[in-house]
């Protein structure tokens, strides 16, 4: 057979694509389900862990900005109400005029409420003030009897030293045992023993800035009338000021001394008996000090 016999033939090739009739167009909607599931358990993760301010500002910010607050039914520029007083309209503008009118002024009822609430606010401050001065009278007071247990010289003398808040302030007394005395009889040097009390006193009133004040007391001698003589007040008064000399030798600003006096006999620490030896004693107090207010500018 020759060559142009030969029978023609013609193969035909049918390309089959994996997966089917449909192809690969799951894999699209599939990863757009898991997509859309990782938006919505990330959307919840975040609403979990922020709080209600967050929400509340998130809220604001997509709210719409043209949204208006009128109650009248119209969106126009008057919103309902018109330009004079007179109309039916101008019933719209209620909420506008509310907070637009100045504030009427206080009824006497009110004023007295404002003055009780500006009188219970000084109240508590100086109530607080106080609070605070007598923390801090007792600190120095607890400093001082440390500082005198823990010095060999000044454990001895301890007896002799009173500590005790009063209403006027911290007070702090140098008082006379028997055959152990602040000062030489008659006289209105104190002695060593006393100088060592000053000093150590002295620390403790530079801790605060309250005035100090400083009385002398003497004793009445059994069966006469010394308490009243001139010898016993100009030997009290020499006493106290005899002690100012010492704590300001000892480092305490002259300034700060705002009284210096002396009491002779008049005031016994033991009335019942006014010879005891504990009657002679110098007494240096810590004045409470008067919290400074706010004036009231509006008079």
């Amino acid at each position: 057979m020759s060559v142009s016999d030969r029978p023609i033939l013609i193969k035909k090739v049918k390309k089959v694509v994996a997966g089917g009739h449909h192809g690969g167009a799951w894999k699209v909607a599939y990863a757009d389900f898991v997509t859309a599931m990782m938006a919505f358990f990330l959307l919840m993760w975040l609403i979990n862990t922020t709080d209600p301010e967050q929400k509340r500002g998130i809220a604001e910010y997509f709210a719409p900005a043209n949204v208006s607050a009128s109650t009248s039914g119209s969106g126009g520029i008057l919103g309902g109400t018109a330009l004079g007083d007179d109309g039916a309209k101008s019933s719209g503008s209620m909420a506008m005029v509310e907070q637009l009118a100045p504030e009427a002024p206080q009824s006497p009822e009110e004023a007295g409420q404002s003055t009780n609430l500006a009188a219970a606010s000084e109240s508590a401050l100086r109530a607080e003030i106080a609070k605070r001065e007598a923390a801090d009278f007792a600190s120095a007071a607890e400093s001082l009897r440390q500082a005198m247990q823990a010095m060999p010289e000044l454990a001895e003398l301890s007896k002799q030293l009173i500590i005790d808040q009063t209403p006027e302030g911290l007070r702090i007394q140098l008082v006379d045992q028997e055959g152990r005395s602040m000062f030489e009889n008659g006289s209105s040097r104190p002695n060593p023993r006393a100088q060592m009390l000053l000093r150590a006193i002295a620390k403790v009133i530079n801790q605060l800035p309250n005035r100090i004040s400083i009385t002398g007391h003497t004793s009445a001698v059994a069966g006469s009338s010394r308490a009243s003589s001139a010898g016993d007040w100009s030997l009290s008064s020499a006493r106290a000021d005899a002690s100012r000399l010492t704590l300001q030798g000892a480092g305490v600003n002259a300034d700060r001394v705002y009284s210096v006096a002396g009491k002779a006999g008049s005031d016994p620490l033991y009335p019942d008996d006014p010879s005891l030896a504990g009657n002679r004693r110098i007494a240096i107090v810590l004045l409470r000090e008067a919290p400074v207010l706010p004036t009231d500018t509006s008079l």
